[in-house]
């Protein structure tokens, strides 16, 4: 590590009666034609330590540029152009103006945190430095996951490492991806985090599942890209540059670890296809009979209204005689049983059961048949054949290296609720030592598990009742990472998202937002100078906030190198 400045200044601190430089912030003017935008990362030569003959540097985050001059006015640069006249001349009086930048303070290169002194010679930082601005420098090789790069406006790259341990645990965990960046933009950006999460390894002690929630999205991650144009062409090989600038192998995921759950359908049976979109992976289906889902009946009914239990009341009572095979439901082994047989129904006439009114027992069947059998997709199914397999039972063998992709983009929001709440409540119970794992089966160490549009199963308070779901995405949030469970999300606004959960997400990244989302109070941790650049975003641009890091900063990421069919139609 160095202090000494890699380039010439670019300006110089200034401080004034109404403007001081304080230990949080500086101004300095810029040097006449020296571009400067922000978020780029500048060094300040400061005080030197005691005994020291170097000068330190403090390292600051530009927050925002304002252009000042000697008018007094706005009115006086009117009069000046000949009352508004002269726009084919230059105006009568001549001003002198220059660019004034506004900066954060990142921090010290020796901890000396004195405000900025007028004069001091400002430098654009080098890699070295802004890694040392943003505590990087103190992150261990082997724990350092590259997350993207910093594009400064001089041509300076750096790469912004996370902190494994406040990513995976135990020091934080989770992670939350928010904004309107376009298609497929925050689900690319996840996908190029766990991959360098993979690649940085020890790999086979993750174990990776994926939530398919739109189109093919994530069908095909085990095939390379394959350009059809020039510029496709062009595009790609970009992108390979940028893998390798960051330290990592322009690989899809391996054809071999990688796993495919798809929906059975109304047609599988005759055409051998599953309930997906487009031509399907290499795959197993997954199906619901209801003996082999009776532990997950609340699951179904997650948006739904129950004020007074009594509907939470059936639901019990049926998981419990149905898991438990109590001879009051031995007559029951279908779902279309369930409404039809005893005990909750005779000849399909619904019956008091216990101390609940048949009134309450009529309405939880009307909203289980109307799931089940008016609504339903192909996925319930009387009996489980050779052909179908269970979520419970790929998830709960899931294995260190390997990658299970859990298609719901077909499925009604029922379904969606149902799938997403099974693979969380086994992997939670695998996990919590809540559920007993298979034989001598031992789950690896840490899981990943990947959603989108996380706002539908942990909406923000208010927007919802309280449902089995929530409960379980707030348990995995709050107390998954001690188990080993990490949640990578993702959703257009993060409003929108219980605030418990994106609260416990220790790396929050922001990508494009509208001007009305992003005064919102879940942005406060932001400066409002950032908050405002976060309307002006392109698309592979992310705002990233770490625990590591002082302030968030903006970086670039390259787009995935397996196959998105839906971006390449």
């Amino acid at each position: 590590m160095t202090n000494e400045p890699q380039n010439e200044p670019i300006g110089r601190s200034s401080a004034t009666e109404r403007d001081p430089n304080t230990a949080e912030t500086f101004r300095f003017w810029i040097r006449p034609d020296e571009l400067v935008n922000p978020f780029d990362i500048v060094s300040a030569e400061h005080y030197s330590p005691p005994g020291g003959r170097k000068p330190s540097l403090t390292y600051g985050l530009v927050t925002n540029i304002h252009h000042l001059t000697d008018a007094a006015g706005h009115l006086a640069n009117f009069i000046s152009n000949d009352f508004g006249e002269a726009l084919d001349r230059p105006p009568q009086t001549p001003r002198t103006g220059t660019n004034v930048a506004q900066a954060t303070v990142l921090s010290n290169s020796d901890d000396i945190y004195m405000p900025v002194q007028n004069g001091a010679p400002i430098y654009f930082a080098d890699e070295e430095n802004i890694h040392q601005a943003l505590g990087i420098e103190g992150i261990p090789r082997a724990r350092r996951i590259p997350a993207g790069l910093i594009q400064m406006s001089n041509g300076t790259q750096a790469i912004a490492y996370l902190d494994r341990d406040f990513v995976l645990g135990p020091e934080a965990g989770h992670v939350n991806i928010s904004g309107i960046s376009g298609l497929a933009t925050k689900t690319s950006y996840a996908m190029y985090l766990i991959q360098a999460i993979l690649q940085c390894g020890p790999a086979d002690e993750i174990a990776t599942i994926l939530l398919n929630v739109k189109y093919d999205d994530l069908l095909h991650i085990h095939e390379p890209r394959r350009p059809r144009d020039e510029k496709e062409q062009e595009e790609l090989e970009q992108d390979r540059a940028m893998w390798k600038r960051l330290g990592l192998r322009f690989d899809p995921w391996p054809q071999k670890r990688v796993h495919y759950l798809l929906p059975w359908g109304k047609n599988t049976r005759v055409t051998g296809r599953p309930n997906s979109f487009g031509d399907p992976p290499p795959h197993q289906v997954y199906a619901y009979a209801l003996r082999e889902s009776a532990t997950k009946l609340d699951l179904l009914f997650s948006d739904i209204p129950d004020p007074a239990g009594t509907l939470s009341s059936v639901i019990g009572e049926a998981m419990q005689g149905l898991s438990g095979r109590e001879r009051a439901w031995q007559a029951v082994q279908t779902w279309e049983d369930l409404w039809l047989k005893p005990p909750l129904a005779q000849q399909g006439i619904p019956q008091k059961f216990r101390n609940i009114h048949a009134s309450s027992v009529g309405r939880f069947l009307r909203l289980l048949r109307r799931v089940v059998k008016t609504r339903q997709s192909g996925i319930f199914v009387s009996r489980l054949s050779t052909r179908m397999t269970t979520i419970e039972r790929e998830i709960g063998n899931i294995h260190g290296g390997h990658t299970y992709v859990v298609d719901i983009a077909k499925l009604p929001p029922e379904e969606q609720s149902l799938v997403f709440g099974d693979v969380l409540r086994t992997v939670y119970g695998l996990y919590s030592g809540e559920t007993l794992p298979f034989d001598d089966y031992k789950p690896p160490n840490k899981v990943i598990v990947f959603v989108d549009e996380l706002n539908k199963y942990a909406p923000a308070r208010g927007q919802a009742p309280r449902s089995p779901i929530l409960e379980q995405v707030l348990d995995i949030a709050e107390r998954g990472r001690s188990f080993g469970i990490i949640l990578f999300s993702a959703q257009q606004f993060l409003s929108a998202v219980h605030d418990r959960v994106t609260g416990n997400a220790a790396t929050k990244v922001l990508g494009r937002s509208d001007s009305a989302e992003i005064n919102a109070g879940n942005y406060r941790f932001l400066d409002p100078d950032i908050k405002n650049h976060l309307t002006r975003l392109d698309k592979g641009e992310l705002i990233l906030s770490h625990p590591i890091y002082r302030q968030p900063v903006k970086i670039a990421f390259p787009r995935p190198p397996f196959r998105q069919s839906r971006a390449e139609k």
